[in-house]
């Protein structure tokens, strides 16, 4: 392996592992506020939003609804998971409408 690929492989390494691990060097010592916990709770909904609202409504850069068969598909395991409750069931409930809607369609 020549140095340069060593020298790239421990830059990424370092990279990757300062933003874990400053945050817990800087809170070890001092009491998170309740604002910083309570803004915290929002950030796993957001981020899920984000993810799911961009890959169901846009398609090649253009918002799309209108015979967009992601967003049945996406009715539909919103229901099987209200239903069931379970994240398996509703996994697999997305894969099988999404195979359905795109061999229907």
């Amino acid at each position: 392996m020549s140095s340069q690929l060593l020298y790239l492989i421990l830059g990424m390494a370092f990279v990757s592992f300062l933003p874990r691990v400053m945050p817990m060097m800087y809170f070890s010592k001092r009491e998170i506020p309740q604002w910083f916990h309570d803004w915290m709770k929002y950030v796993p909904a957001a981020l899920f939003a984000s993810l799911f609202f961009k890959d169901v409504f846009i398609n090649s850069g253009h918002l799309e609804i209108w015979g967009n068969i992601k967003i049945l598909a996406a009715v539909i395991v919103m229901g099987v998971a209200y239903k069931s409750k379970s994240m398996g069931i509703s996994v697999v409930a997305g894969l099988g409408s999404i195979l359905l809607l795109y061999y229907i369609f």
